[in-house]
């Protein structure tokens, strides 16, 4: 068990464990297992890796993120010139699949629109654009429309579960239509966030409703 003193070092230990956030001057509060991060970085990149960085932490329940993106220049990229990389990103993972995907780019800001076959088109679209400079946030806006499958089956995702490496002895599957539904309680946010991983790669899947609760216990 971890006090809220303990968890918030170990957040900011994690923190500054990372090369991109060595110096960063990011804040971090703790109570009873709910993590807010606070500060200023200078791309969305280290934005992401201080998310990631206190997510992987044993004992943090909840994030609360509220890290503010200040480029050290504005005028150092317009939007047609992030817009021009982004194209460029594009045309080089023939994975993503242009023709379906519409882009906007507003002071900084990314917003992705369209729609793909698989959840893993609409992770490799963003990842192509969450590390280029200038970029200081994305909307996420792509919407997942299967090419197979009217219905998802429970059966295939608790059989991929089972494999997995995360203890899924208190996760619950349910599954509407092409929608599943993952409730119970896992031990820390890498489980959560991996089971939900797993649940994306059903074949049909549509959406995934991830109401897992992380399950820590404090000395407050």
């Amino acid at each position: 068990m971890k006090t809220n003193a303990e968890l918030q070092k170990d957040v900011q230990d994690a923190i500054q464990w990372e090369p991109l956030l060595y110096s960063a001057e990011i804040g971090v509060v703790v109570n009873n297992g709910i993590v807010s991060l606070t500060g200023n970085v200078d791309s969305y990149a280290k934005k992401l890796q201080a998310e990631h960085a206190a997510k992987n932490v044993t004992g943090v329940r909840v994030l609360v993120e509220d890290i503010e993106v200040k480029l050290p220049d504005p005028r150092s990229k317009t939007d047609v010139e992030i817009a021009s990389e982004i194209i460029t990103a594009f045309n080089a993972n023939s994975f993503i699949p242009q023709e379906k995907i519409t882009v906007k780019v507003e002071d900084g800001w990314v917003d992705l629109d369209g729609e793909v076959s698989w959840e893993y088109l609409r992770e490799i679209t963003e990842n192509a654009v969450k590390y280029l400079p200038g970029v200081t946030g994305i909307y996420n806006n792509i919407t997942i429309n299967p090419e197979i499958r009217d219905t998802v089956e429970k059966s295939d995702i608790e059989r991929a579960l089972d494999r997995s490496s995360i203890d899924n002895s208190e996760i619950s599957v349910s599954v509407s239509g092409t929608t599943a539904i993952l409730t119970g309680t896992v031990h820390t946010w890498h489980q959560k966030e991996e089971a939900g991983r797993i649940a994306w790669k059903t074949p049909g899947i549509k959406d995934v409703k991830n109401k897992l609760e992380v399950d820590y216990e404090y000395n407050l």
